[in-house]
């Protein structure tokens, strides 16, 4: 690990922010909160917590251990939504990152994504979990056409929103250079990827890039609250 750089902002139509994150190098978590009143806050808060209390204990087993922590976690957050009626229906997201040496794992649930810049190009490497990216895997909507689909809010898969849920880890070695991404839909639901990987390519630093990704989701409307994080792997 040699730069890091972390930054959220409320965006241009929101109240209050309900993303949560944590920049703890190896570990790196976003989280996008979804329900009423202050309810998303809590819950992307709560998942945020949860993994930054247990971490994974060692390479051969983080994809194991990311996977129970955020599984606990969803229990938690029902649990919790069941027992407080401000808070019934919450749910939030989550991405997380964990590095040792060069081997990084990835642990997904919801929209937010996770993303690998090397040698000039992006690519996306979590699945989300909305009906918009099913229905576009399955070949019944273009990519542009899931973009500006009515339904793209959708989640088919959040913490708390069920007793248990279903959660994507993989592991892969990195390689130097490499650039990884964890944003919210409010980045890469309004800042096209070529133009992430553009700004990714011109940066002088991990701030610099992380900034201007916040203005442009910002200057495109802001509807969102925009969570960036960006961690560089060395030699």
């Amino acid at each position: 690990m040699v730069e890091h750089s972390a930054l959220t902002d409320v965006g241009r139509l929101r109240e209050g922010n309900e993303d949560s994150m944590l920049d703890d190098p190896p570990l790196f978590v976003v989280a996008d909160g979804m329900g009423g009143a202050q309810a998303g806050e809590v819950a992307s808060s709560l998942a945020v917590e949860a993994v930054s209390a247990t971490r994974p204990r060692q390479a051969s087993t983080a994809t194991d251990d990311l996977a129970d922590v955020i599984s606990e976690a969803n229990a938690h957050i029902h649990s919790k939504a069941q027992e407080e009626p401000d808070l019934v229906g919450m749910g939030t997201t989550i991405t997380a990152a964990w590095v040792d040496g060069g081997k990084v794992t990835i642990a997904n649930v919801g929209d937010s994504r996770a993303y690998r810049w090397r040698d000039g190009e992006l690519a996306q490497l979590t699945d989300d979990h909305s009906l918009v990216a099913e229905l576009e895997r399955q070949g019944q909507l273009t990519a542009a056409e899931a973009r500006v689909h009515p339904q793209r809010s959708v989640i088919l898969r959040a913490l708390g929103v069920a007793s248990d849920v279903e959660v994507d880890t993989f592991s892969f070695t990195g390689e130097p250079g490499d650039v990884f991404l964890l944003c919210s839909d409010g980045l890469c639901g309004i800042v096209h990827d070529e133009v992430i990987a553009e700004v990714l390519k011109a940066a002088g630093s991990l701030d610099e890039a992380a900034a201007e990704l916040v203005d442009l989701a910002n200057l495109s409307g802001g509807p969102d609250n925009i969570t960036v994080l960006l961690f560089k792997l060395g030699t």
